[in-house]
């Protein structure tokens, strides 16, 4: 398990570039967690509204890291390198076996994404720099949106609705 208290505080210090670095290394985490739970949940046979809400979730995650990805290269002529563990990316697929244990994926999933939506609120507020404070907040709704996403399946699967 992180340390969010210890990354908070090691992004807080980051340039816009070593920021823009950061958040792109984990989108690509990202992607290729939420592409290993839809695979999971597609092997355990867990119903396509899952697995599609994963693979969306992989797919606008590789989507941002290439976007970013792109606009890093063109503004500083170079790969992005970062060696500062991604927030979003709890370890939980190691958790993810067999079909009774979805509810503690979603749950622990949904967890992840706003522990990262609140840091990156946070860091918004923290930081001087205004390009920087504008880029922790974009990732702060993106995180929102994507704990928003798995609430709605585990609110269903609750439910009884898939």
């Amino acid at each position: 398990m992180y340390d969010v208290d210890e990354i908070v505080e090691a992004l807080s210090r980051l340039s816009y570039e070593e920021a823009l670095a950061y958040w792109i290394e984990g989108e690509k985490k990202e992607a290729e967690f939420y592409s290993e739970l839809a695979r999971r949940a597609r092997d355990l046979g867990l119903g396509e509204e899952l697995v599609g809400t994963f693979e969306k979730l992989a797919a606008d995650s590789m989507k941002h890291a290439t976007e970013l990805g792109a606009h890093y290269e063109s503004r500083y002529g170079r790969r992005p390198e970062m060696d500062i563990p991604p927030i979003e990316v709890l370890p939980v697929i190691d958790r993810f076996w067999r079909a009774d244990q979805i509810d503690e994926v979603l749950r622990v999933a949904m967890e992840s994404e706003l522990i990262a939506h609140r840091s990156y609120a946070l860091l918004a507020e923290k930081v001087e720099d205004e390009e920087l404070r504008k880029l922790y907040r974009r990732l702060a709704e993106v995180e929102k949106r994507h704990y928003e996403m798995l609430r709605e399946r585990y609110e269903e699967l609750k439910n009884g609705e898939s």
